[in-house]
């Protein structure tokens, strides 16, 4: 049994079993700021209680993003890595939001709806008459890989790249994506690379979509840098496809492991919504960002130094025992249910609305059309520390028009 602080998680290899919730249980009871050194750094403070993630998150003044930047692995080029509005503190931070922002608002992602729904209904369709398939890359991938991509004029002939160079980004730990460190640090050269041929595309030939936007866009006066822009693609890129594709998977996997549950959302379609937060709150695809203390402070009476790093977990906050009775269960009901998986404070998720409507659509019509899948074979999870995913899921089900069943456990 690990004890406080034993289980290095910096490491992306201790979590190829899946998160270690029950680890992160124990912390939450016995050392809910608990320090853990690293094997190649400094070691970090990892928050594990709801409340005390919320006060870091909401207080960049004290704990921040941009001096070392989110992820727990210092960086040797954080200056560049600087320039990612990820890695901002504000007021710079809101400045650069606000350039992207008029893009994500609710009534903008509301009148994408029409084509999120034939999308969803043309990626079904290659996939329904067949009884199987691959599920993460023919279905969970492309929905979000192609709104993203349509958002911001990446041609079509292109997209294929753009999702091979995120998955080499966000799977640099993973051999079957990746090959470590120094191979993430080339596909984002590489990403900045296309994202400077878009900016040039864009700038003689402007269209409506948030590459043209920003390629005209200032801040301050001043006209964004290519290393702004490319830092602002390469976000866009990932951020819109990696998290909304681990959150399908998982959701489908959790239905297809929850029957009872399932069996509610086909009963009552009314639940779909709230069976989206539970998804989100119960596998939260981001596990971790980092911050950075500016000055001595506290956490939970713990007192943290000046420069010391913090890790802020989000699956075991969205477990915490004193804000989710029953946590470690899949409710499709759960209400209330404020989770955290789309983050909070200043750098709650700009695509939080552009998600959710992507998850209702795609689960309303897998539970419509596929109401059977079912797990066949081995769940290959993606080898990280930062995103839960899962890289391999082969499922089968009842082909469409043969008239698919759900039967429920006694």
């Amino acid at each position: 049994m690990l004890r406080p602080g034993e289980l290095d998680l910096s490491v992306a290899a201790n979590f190829d079993g899946g998160f270690p919730h029950d680890y992160f249980k124990m912390l939450r009871a016995e050392v809910p700021v608990c320090w853990h050194p690293e094997r190649d750094g400094p070691g970090h403070w990892v928050i594990t209680r709801y409340d005390d993630l919320k006060q870091a998150s909401r207080n960049p003044q004290i704990f921040s993003s941009w001096l070392g930047g989110t992820t727990v692995r210092d960086m040797p080029n954080i200056e560049q890595s600087r320039a990612l509005m990820l890695n901002m503190d504000p007021p710079q931070h809101a400045k650069y939001r606000r350039l992207v922002q008029r893009g994500f608002t609710p009534r903008v992602i509301q009148q994408l709806e029409p084509h999120i729904r034939e999308l969803a209904a043309s990626i079904v369709d290659r996939v329904a008459r067949r009884g199987e398939c691959e599920f993460v890359s023919e279905v969970a991938a492309e929905l979000p890989m192609q709104v993203i991509c349509e958002l911001m004029g990446v041609p079509e002939e292109d997209r294929q790249a753009v999702y091979d160079l995120s998955n080499r980004l966000i799977g640099a730990d993973d051999p079957d994506f990746g090959q470590g460190f120094s191979d993430g640090i080339q596909a984002s050269i590489e990403m900045f690379m296309y994202a400077s041929k878009l900016s040039e595309r864009a700038r003689r030939s402007p269209g409506t979509d948030i590459i043209s936007t920003l390629v005209s866009a200032d801040v301050d006066g001043d006209k964004l840098s290519d290393l702004d822009f490319n830092s602002f693609f390469l976000l866009l890129a990932v951020a819109g496809n990696e998290t909304t594709r681990t959150a399908t998977s998982q959701g489908t996997r959790l239905l297809a492991e929850h029957p009872d549950q399932r069996e509610r959302l086909l009963r009552n379609p009314a639940l779909l919504p709230a069976a989206v937060e539970e998804i989100v709150r119960y596998t939260s695809p981001v596990m971790y960002f980092r911050r950075t203390a500016m000055q001595d402070t506290e956490l939970h009476g713990q007192p943290i130094r000046a420069g010391q790093k913090i890790t802020m977990w989000y699956p075991s906050v969205n477990r915490d025992e004193a804000v989710f009775p029953d946590g470690d269960s899949f409710d499709v009901g759960r209400s209330p249910n404020e989770h955290l998986g789309f983050g909070v404070g200043e750098h709650f998720c700009l695509g939080a609305s552009l998600a959710r409507l992507e998850l209702n659509i795609a689960f309303e019509e897998l539970l419509k059309r596929l109401p059977d899948i079912q797990i066949d074979g081995p769940v290959r999870l993606l080898r990280s520390n930062l995103i839960d995913g899962i890289k391999e899921m082969h499922v089968r089900f009842t082909p469409e028009g043969r008239g698919a069943t759900v039967a429920v456990p006694a």
